[in-house]
């Protein structure tokens, strides 16, 4: 219910990379602003290329949905804007490229 909602905050890590996706807010259906902080070593990361996808497999009467959105980067944050359509849960694929063209893929679910 409402009185559950909350800001997103998780951590994860992939090939000695931290990330934190997170979100001032709490989420809400409709359009979002959710913020990616990349790290090695403990030095913010921010040359990179992100991008976010969150996508809901498809169900009985409900098709596929996903959304996308490229990552800007705001004072060494990066910032997409993610239109959920429906509260439910949602995974999602968060994507960095680093200098040497290695794509890294960090894979989780967001509940809304």
């Amino acid at each position: 219910g409402f009185l559950n909602a909350q800001a997103l905050e998780q951590n994860g890590e992939k090939n000695g990379y931290d990330v934190k996706l997170s979100s001032e807010k709490s989420l809400i259906v409709g359009s979002n602003e959710l913020f990616i902080e990349l790290s090695k070593d403990s030095k913010a990361i921010d040359d990179v290329k992100v991008k976010l996808k969150v996508f809901m497999p498809e169900m009985p009467g409900m098709p596929y949905m996903e959304y996308e959105d490229k990552a800007v980067l705001e004072n060494g944050v990066y910032k997409v804007n993610i239109n959920f359509s429906m509260s439910g849960t949602w995974q999602y694929h968060l994507k960095f490229k680093t200098k040497d063209d290695e794509v890294h893929t960090v894979k989780g679910s967001i509940n809304l």
